[in-house]
């Protein structure tokens, strides 16, 4: 009996770090891809449909997604975008808005980092050890993705963000509000 369940949690151990090694991978390659010239949106484009696919074997309920409340989810994540753009916005100053291709592009990679970092990887560590383990390791490997692609001065906000959209995630069992979030807090940046 207790063979069984150290098999299972190496089981987990393993679904978990594979999962992150793929996650930072992707991102690794998606961010260098993005540095070659007229590269950015079919990168980022690429990157976040490659993201989504690691969903393929997991149920809409694990992910967080569904039809349960949507109206309540939706306003959740518009309250989600303003939180995440109060920063930005105390010192913006105006500038140029996203052409149609690159904003294609961005709506993809923000929803292929949350069905990856909230969905996929977060329910793994949830299995794996919890609402903590799961929301901490999530912000942490979301921060650590981001790194090649920002400044150093620019990754707590970075965290900021992974910790309010994966506690999100955790208290509402909701992956729609961080979508939503993620997404305008994209296309408004």
């Amino acid at each position: 009996m207790h063979s069984l369940a150290a098999h299972a949690a190496t089981g987990l151990w393993r679904r978990a770090l594979w999962l992150a090694l793929l996650v930072l991978g992707l991102e690794t390659a998606r961010t260098l891809a993005g540095r070659g010239p007229g590269w950015a949106s079919p990168s980022l484009l690429l990157g976040g449909l490659a993201l989504c696919l690691m969903a393929v074997r997991s149920s809409p309920a694990t992910l967080g997604l569904g039809w349960h409340r949507l109206p309540e989810r939706l306003l959740g994540g518009l309250g989600l975008a303003v939180v995440l753009l109060l920063p930005a916005a105390a010192r913006w100053g105006g500038g140029p808005s996203l052409g149609p291709e690159l904003a294609l592009a961005a709506i993809a990679v923000s929803v292929g980092e949350e069905i990856a970092f909230r969905g996929v990887l977060f329910s793994a560590l949830l299995d794996l050890g919890g609402p903590a383990l799961a929301v901490l390791g999530s912000t942490a490997l979301w921060t650590i993705a981001h790194a090649l692609a920002h400044p150093p001065q620019f990754l707590p906000a970075v965290a900021g963000a992974g910790l309010l959209l994966g506690l999100w995630r955790w208290a509402c069992q909701d992956l729609v509000g961080p979508i939503v979030g993620h997404v305008l807090a994209d296309l408004a940046l």
